[in-house]
């Protein structure tokens, strides 16, 4: 068992690195070269500006690097209860934003010819209790009729033509959606700046942001110093650098994920016969989806706690226990790659975008990030360029979290309460 990324470990080279010092001028300084710091140097290249990426190691190694696979429309959180804590209209823009969001992604693989397996199949939330399909029940009836008709509430009876499990209690299909391999698409996002003139830096940590005299940065790496007019943070969760002021924002919550051996090309296809990207109702939820060498990835929140190799392990065995739960004829699959990444959660699961001391940011996207990097990658572009309006959350208040300097300690005592909530769900 690799404890190390399936997208990372299977993904192609990137040819387009950049050799030697950071040095220089540049219009734009990208902080961080995950999805949404490749799709903004994307764009703004494509315009015409200077753009330098710099980021502390491989090239979409962070989370974007590190996810369940899954591109979906619909909001981190429940519909129903995004509805009445922002009422329908802000609620309505939210789910609006994230179906853009999958556009986005579609659009640019499309355009930039970029090869990573994506199929379009939808997200298919499980119903990990009876009484959570009444729920789904209740919120699907809201979707419908304010925001997305194309969704299909799947019954109890009909769920085990989704999945073949006597887990499940029915299913939400969300049509609009679907999966692709995250190493793939990484180096293709990367390739397609590059081609448009960015330049990418690997290795090359951030460690001071300092204002020039002339309305410009310094930027100080691990590789280097670099002048840019403007900077752009995407960062996520970063533990290291100069991002104290983010890093009390966010949660950083480790997500942890296990991919089988190649199975059986025709058991697949009666256990997963629509090959959805697939989630459960349980606060501690599973995230699962085949990837397209015919394994089994499954994830979830295993353990409260940052990922690092002895707590990857860890989690991976508790994962593999649940595999085997919700799927007992894949007991004796072999455990190919075990790894874990960081969640930058919000307080309310919503992102945050924007500029703070004049450097701009966009971050928090909460694990449903794929697809809204990719796309406030783009936003944030023409931010940059003037548009505020083009921010979907540049309302959005974004207060830290109470007692929390940058080091999560409470991340066990959320677990702990989540575990014990999970029982009474």
């Amino acid at each position: 068992m690799k404890l190390d990324s399936y997208w990372l470990d299977t993904a192609p080279p990137l040819l387009s690195a950049s050799e030697g010092p950071v040095d220089g001028q540049t219009d734009v300084a990208v902080i961080g070269g995950g999805f949404t710091g490749l799709s903004a140097a994307q764009a703004l290249a494509s315009r015409g500006a200077s753009v330098t990426v710099l980021d502390a190691g491989r090239i979409g190694g962070g989370a974007s690097g590190r996810n369940g696979g899954q591109v979906n429309t619909g909001v981190a959180q429940d519909f129903a209860a995004l509805v009445g804590q922002l009422g329908l209209e802000r609620a309505r823009g939210c789910y609006l934003a994230y179906a853009a969001a999958v556009d986005t992604v579609e659009r640019l693989i499309r355009e930039e010819g970029i090869d990573c397996n994506y199929l379009a199949s939808g997200k298919l939330k499980l119903a990990s209790k009876p009484h959570h399909f009444d729920h789904l029940a209740k919120t699907a009836e809201l979707i419908r009729r304010e925001v997305d008709p194309d969704i299909d509430l799947i019954g109890p009876e009909r769920i085990r033509d989704e999945v073949q499990s006597d887990s499940f209690h029915g299913g939400l299909l969300q049509r609009h959606g679907g999966q692709m391999h995250m190493g793939r698409f990484a180096v293709g996002l990367a390739e397609a700046a590059a081609r448009k003139g960015a330049r990418l830096y690997e290795h090359a940590a951030v460690s001071a942001i300092v204002r020039n005299g002339h309305g410009g940065y310094r930027i100080v790496s691990a590789r280097g110093e670099l002048q840019a007019k403007q900077v752009f943070v995407a960062t996520g969760p970063s533990r290291h650098g100069p991002f104290g002021w983010f890093r009390r924002r966010l949660a950083p919550v480790g997500s942890f994920i296990v991919v089988t051996e190649p199975l059986d090309a025709a058991l697949l296809a009666r256990m997963f016969p629509n090959r959805r990207a697939y989630t459960t109702t349980r606060l501690m939820h599973n995230y699962f989806r085949v990837t397209p060498d015919a394994r089994l990835l499954f994830g979830g929140r295993a353990r409260f706690t940052a990922s690092e190799q002895p707590s990857d392990a860890k989690s991976g065995r508790i994962l593999q226990e649940g595999l085997v739960a919700l799927f007992p004829p894949l007991a004796s699959a072999r455990i190919d790659y075990c790894w874990g990444g960081l969640v930058d959660m919000t307080a309310d699961r919503l992102p945050r975008a924007g500029q703070h001391d004049g450097i701009y940011f966009s971050m928090g996207y909460s694990g449903h990030g794929t697809q809204m990097s990719t796309h406030m990658g783009q936003v944030m572009a023409d931010v940059i360029e003037g548009r505020e309006d083009a921010n979907p959350w540049r309302d959005l208040k974004w207060p830290a979290i109470p007692g929390h300097t940058g080091k999560p300690w409470f991340l066990p005592i959320v677990g702990t309460y989540y575990r014990i909530k999970d029982v009474f769900y």
